[in-house]
């Protein structure tokens, strides 16, 4: 890289830093760490939202399954008509929690079903979004030092030190303006690489037409294939449901809405701009296939895996150092780096929120001052556990790694339940609730041992159900009676976008597929 763009990369985290010390002096409580006051515009929160899905794992692994996976494409589409859906039943379920006043979700679940229900849930999402930040932390340092000629070692300490220092000092509020940032930044990357790769694209839509096709009619229960329609869609739909209203690394953007109205606004801006940065991300992977064809060194010249083939996960950032002038090459890095920090940040913010309110602050024999000076530290530890972690990655089988979505899916459908049960079933209390639980996640096992042919996207639908089943008939075993609870139905504003969304997303697809098979 050339001076010009370290002079860039360093402008950029110079300027994280300062803004961070800027927003932490007006902290006082966990309120304003975790929630920040409750006091965003709605905007901010569904784009941080965002910034955080559409991190630097989709960047980097969106084009390379779009533009070069064996069995890739536009199929990557498929899975965001649920997302729409999926904030369309949020809007409905999660305006209860959010008027709970909590700062950590699984309080909600302690609320409602008892403590044991609240540990359990809290404890599984500390593991989970434990081990995959520091997947993505070694992940992305790997990436970053290929591409700057850094060492790991010196570029997780780059890359953490800057995410660490702003998250400890800024808390929320500095996560959510830095996602806008780094949002803004990461979308004129792809669009300017877009730009560049768009006379290519255009002259060869005739030969990226096999990977033109956006819809599979595959039921995904015989055959194998965990990407056909109808898994991407069910199963989609509450994977989505589950994990943006039952995962504090997401549901803490929603806690920090203002009231009802902006919870379901979020929301609504969440289900339908998504859509079109996954896209661009999509075009981005076909034009990156089509400058391939024309540079065949190009693929060559990527650094290889483990088995000796080329590591198409690499594209993109490749694609930059070859082609961008100095200046543009750094703002393009800082677009890595802003997608890489949107994912980490908002994770250590969140694990620090469920360590400190569902274990730490059990007793509550603490001043509010004391709890605010243990929020920070203990945003601080898991940073550190993140980069330590990362450093032993290397050594853990490939097969565990690519295995953590999945594992994530087992759990899914049964975590859903546990609020479900708290917000619909005023009967369903402690054990039942449990056993349900276990009951989901060992029916998922089960399939996952002896149904090979069944999609892994399927484990969040049986989950959900095995899970409730097994609660209800617990609650009726025990003699607790089983009462309804009524929840309000969002207003027609949301409805309306959210319809509108879905459609819109439907007509691209409809479209895609007919000039992919024109084409054909």
């Amino acid at each position: 890289m050339a001076t010009l763009d370290w002079w860039v990369i360093g402008s950029y985290l110079a300027g994280m830093l300062l803004l961070a010390l800027g927003l932490g002096r007006h902290q006082h409580s966990r309120e304003d760490y975790y929630l920040a006051g409750r006091g965003l515009p709605n905007w901010a929160l569904a784009t941080s939202i965002i910034a955080t899905q559409c991190s630097t794992n989709s960047l980097l692994g969106a084009p390379a399954f779009v533009g070069f996976a064996a069995a890739g494409g536009l199929l990557w589409l498929q899975y965001e008509l649920a997302v729409p859906l999926a904030m369309l039943a949020l809007c409905f379920l999660f305006a209860p929690v959010h008027a709970s006043g909590v700062i950590s979700i699984y309080a909600f679940l302690e609320k409602r079903l008892g403590p044991a229900a609240r540990l359990l849930a809290s404890g599984c999402f500390l593991v989970f979004r434990g081990v995959a930040t520091g997947v993505t932390v070694y992940g992305v340092a790997s990436v970053l030092g290929l591409i700057t000629e850094l060492s790991y070692p010196v570029a997780v300490c780059l890359l953490m030190g800057i995410t660490i220092a702003y998250d400890v000092l800024g808390g929320m509020r500095a996560v959510v303006i830095s996602d806008m940032m780094q949002m803004v930044l990461l979308v004129a990357a792809v669009l300017f690489a877009l730009a560049w790769l768009a006379e290519p694209l255009l002259a060869d839509l005739d030969g990226l037409a096999p990977r033109l096709g956006p819809l599979v009619n595959d039921w995904g229960l015989t055959t194998g294939n965990d990407y056909g329609f109808w898994p991407m869609l069910f199963g989609g739909f509450f994977l989505y449901v589950a994990y943006y209203g039952c995962d504090q690394s997401q549901a803490q953007r929603l806690l920090a809405a203002r009231d009802r109205q902006g919870l379901e606004r979020v929301l609504v801006l969440n289900g339908l701009l998504r859509f079109p940065l996954v896209l661009a991300y999509c075009l981005l992977g076909l034009g990156l296939a089509a400058y391939a064809t024309r540079q065949p060194e190009f693929l060559a010249s990527l650094p290889r895996t483990a088995d000796g083939s080329a590591n198409i996960n690499l594209v993109f950032p490749a694609f930059v150092s070859r082609e961008f002038a100095p200046g543009f090459a750094g703002l393009a890095i800082v677009g890595l780096f802003a997608a890489a920090m949107s994912s980490i940040d908002s994770a250590l913010n969140s694990l620090s929120a469920a360590t400190l309110e569902d274990f730490i602050d059990r007793g509550r024999l603490r001043s509010e001052e004391q709890l605010f000076r243990l929020s920070r530290l203990v945003t601080l530890a898991w940073g550190a556990a993140a980069v330590g972690f990362s450093f032993t990655v290397e050594r853990i089988a490939p097969t565990v790694l690519e295995a953590i979505n999945k594992v994530g899916s087992m759990a899914n459908g049964p975590l859903l339940a546990l609020f479900l049960l708290a917000l619909l079933v005023s009967g369903a209390r402690g054990l039942p609730a449990l056993g349900g639980f276990l009951v989901g996640i060992g029916g998922n096992i089960i399939i996952a041992l002896t149904l090979p042919g069944v999609s892994w996207l399927w484990w969040n639908v049986s989950g959900l159900l095995l899970a409730l089943a097994a609660a209800l008939v617990l609650t009726a075993v025990q003699g607790h009676p089983l009462n309804l609870q009524a929840l309000r139905l969002p207003g027609r504003r949301s409805l309306r976008w959210l319809g509108a969304g879905t459609a819109s997303i439907i007509a691209v697809l409809g479209a895609v597929q007919v000039l992919s098979r024109g084409l054909g």
